[in-house]
C-alpha cells in the first residue's frame, strides 16, 4: 500500500508492526511475516541509520523501537495510523493485531 512512499514493502511492514507493538526484534518479524531474516535486518539498519528508530540490547536480543527524539515522530505516527486504518481487516488480523486468548485459563494453573 505505501511501499512506493517508503521505498519497499518491508519498510511498511516494520513501521506498521512498530506502530502496533511499540517494539520488535528481527526474529519476531521473520516469524510473523514468514520471510527471510536478512531483508528485515537491512530495513531495521536503514531506519536506525536514518534516526527513525533506535535499538538497544536486552540480554542477547537487539530490540528496536521508534526514536523518541526523531523530530517528525508525531507526524509519522499520525500518517501511519491513518494508513493502517485502510488496511484490509484480514491483513491486520494475520500480521499486526496481538493474539487474544480464546479459552479461559485452566483453574489452578500458575501464571
Amino acid at each position: 500500500m505505501l511501499e512506493s512512499v517508503f521505498g519497499g514493502k518491508n519498510v511498511e511492514k516494520v513501521l506498521f508492526f512498530l506502530l502496533i507493538h511499540d517494539r520488535c526484534y528481527g526474529g519476531q518479524l521473520r516469524r510473523t511475516f514468514e520471510q527471510a531474516l536478512s531483508p528485515f535486518q537491512k530495513v531495521l539498519e536503514r531506519l536506525e541509520t536514518g534516526g527513525i528508530i533506535v535499538s538497544f540490547l536486552e540480554g542477547k536480543t537487539r530490540w528496536y523501537q521508534f526514536n523518541p527524539r526523531y523530530p517528525f515522530l508525531q507526524e509519522l505516527k499520525a500518517f501511519l495510523t491513518k494508513a493502517y486504518a485502510f488496511l484490509p481487516q484480514e491483513i491486520k488480523d494475520k500480521y499486526y493485531e496481538p493474539l487474544i486468548r480464546k479459552r479461559p485459563r485452566r483453574k489452578g494453573k500458575p501464571l
